[in-house]
């Protein structure tokens, strides 16, 4: 139970850094919950991120097992409002104040500077996770598929969750 204000200091903290999405925060939420905390271990959290890509809603849901492991019920319920309360309510500010900045003129120029910051954050996280989750020939393989797959074909990606774990559980 220690550990239930770090857990709101920290995601309150992480909600902040999700502009592009949650896998722009995951560099630091590996560091602050695996590295500082000790709350999980990487291939823990790479497990857990994995099992919110399959949950339906948004994928960071995954945050509240998080908070689950560190904190027990208490800890998920903290880490839900931490993360998602101050991001609600930023939204919703900045969301008014852009709508009265309409005829802004640097409006358009702030737009086109913020779109590749996220695609930054995003792929900082993306390599974060690839770090510890292609750990060899065959992770690198099975990267490589579900990429090839995905920017040919539309097809729903927990399907590829589901068997990128049927392919470990065979030859792993």
């Amino acid at each position: 139970m220690s550990d239930l204000g770090s857990l709101a200091r920290v995601f309150a903290y992480l909600s902040l850094l999700t502009v592009g999405g949650g896998m722009a925060a995951f560099p630091e939420l590996r560091h602050l919950t695996v590295d500082v905390h000790k709350w999980l271990t990487f291939p823990q959290l790479i497990h857990l991120y994995s099992i919110g890509q399959m949950a339906p809603g948004p994928n960071m849901m995954m945050i509240v097992s998080i908070g689950q492991w560190a904190g027990g019920l208490p800890g998920a319920a903290i880490v839900l409002l931490a993360f998602f309360g101050p991001t609600a309510i930023l939204a919703f500010v900045v969301a008014r104040i852009w709508k009265r900045l309409a005829a802004w003129p640097w409006r358009d120029s702030i737009q086109k500077g913020l779109a590749p910051v996220s695609i930054g954050l995003l792929l900082a996280g993306t390599f974060t996770m690839a770090k510890g989750a292609i750990v060899g020939t065959e992770t690198a393989a099975i990267a490589a598929a579900v990429l090839l797959v995905l920017l040919r074909y539309k097809i729903n990606p927990a399907i590829l969750v589901l068997a990128g774990g049927v392919i470990g559980l065979l030859s792993f």
